[in-house]
């Protein structure tokens, strides 16, 4: 192949992520894929995963191109991930560009579903197709990163975990009256509902609970459904009113009360019980729990003890910290982490991204 069909492949390979960029929250528990149909230099057909229930990537662009009088017989599919190869909710899709004809098949990267992994490619190519995967390193790595739930949860069993956190450039979130309305900016406080409206769910702590009395919810920015909620209890102290139970939560506790779940249950919580040692909950079995349960991206905005102990216990994948060009002297930290005794103990982490909002800093950093 030539540079310019090269050149052409990687343009295509570009519009079917831009496609998948479209794909709303409502995808989730599947991924977010994006599907360009081309021959000749022209484009054919194209579409992006729809809700979940709905049609995939590639039988959108299948679609779009049949209601557009094409014929797609010959040409090239160009799909952010490899198509699906099993019965789920909707019919597999290699079956589906295979059937209507399709010569060449160009996907970004290989899916970690292990329903999948490899054998929608293994279909098309049974079946003649000229198949290429993962042909782009830096395309496949940006479909991955938009699909960075859905790939954690099926190599490891467990969500992407994101812990939001906001505070001064000294590192404080509240002042030690416990004011704390508010340190960052309108941008900062907008763009961390965004974060929380990405994520499948939202997770705080009972200290949070009873200090704030939170929503939890996103609020200020558009959103198809909001995210579950989940509070770690591990003695059910919140309060049947608490106001963020409206709507539904799950609450994990650690030290069964049989009268206070019918309580939580009338008020339309679920509450399950996860014991760990200290009579705390088990956050690493919480969090294979949320993996089961097929959510992908798990948001914290919690306090600094819980912060502390998700860290400690290896169960945070990423920060999402907003710094504002403040200093406040004392208070209440980020996260409370054990004393070390020496500097090579310390968790190191990975710069990812960091860009301005507004008047604050938004720091992405993960665990290495």
């Amino acid at each position: 192949m030539d540079s310019m069909d090269r050149q052409a492949d990687y343009a295509y390979m570009q519009q079917a992520l831009e496609l998948a960029r479209r794909a709303t929250i409502e995808t989730s528990p599947n991924p977010k894929v994006g599907c360009v149909i081309v021959r000749d230099g022209q484009v054919l057909g194209q579409g992006w995963t729809q809700p979940v229930g709905q049609a995939h990537a590639e039988v959108q662009a299948l679609h779009d191109a049949a209601a557009k009088g094409h014929d797609v017989r010959g040409a090239t599919a160009y799909v952010t991930l490899e198509p699906c190869s099993h019965f789920g909710r909707t019919p597999p899709c290699a079956n589906g560009l295979r059937d209507a004809g399709i010569a060449r098949v160009v996907a970004a990267m290989q899916d970690a579903n292990p329903q999948v992994a490899g054998r929608g490619l293994s279909i098309l190519r049974e079946a003649g197709v000229e198949v290429e995967c993962g042909t782009f390193p830096d395309l496949a790595l940006q479909a991955r990163e938009l699909n960075i739930g859905f790939f954690q949860r099926m190599e490891t069993g467990k969500p992407w975990v994101r812990m939001k956190v906001a505070g001064s450039l000294d590192g404080i979130t509240a002042l030690s009256n416990g004011q704390s309305q508010w340190i960052t900016g309108p941008a900062a406080r907008q763009d961390g509902h965004q974060w929380r409206a990405r994520a499948d769910a939202i997770l705080t702590g009972i200290g949070t609970v009873l200090a704030d009395d939170p929503m939890l919810n996103v609020r200020g920015v558009d959103t198809p459904r909001q995210p579950k909620k989940i509070i770690v209890d591990s003695h059910l102290r919140i309060s049947p009113q608490a106001r963020v139970l409206q709507g539904g939560a799950l609450i994990v506790c650690a030290v069964p009360d049989a009268e206070k779940q019918v309580q939580l249950e009338q008020v339309g919580a679920e509450v399950i019980c996860l014991p760990g040692t200290n009579q705390q909950v088990d956050l690493p079995v919480l969090m294979q729990e949320l993996g089961r349960r097929q959510i992908n991206e798990l948001h914290v905005e919690a306090g600094a003890t819980l912060n502390g102990t998700l860290i400690s216990q290896g169960c945070v994948n990423e920060l999402l910290l907003y710094l504002a060009p403040k200093l406040l002297g004392s208070g209440a930290g980020l996260f409370n982490l054990p004393e070390l005794t020496h500097v090579d103990q310390a968790r190191v982490l990975q710069f990812h991204e960091i860009s301005q909002v507004g008047d604050d800093l938004r720091v992405f950093a993960r665990f290495k």
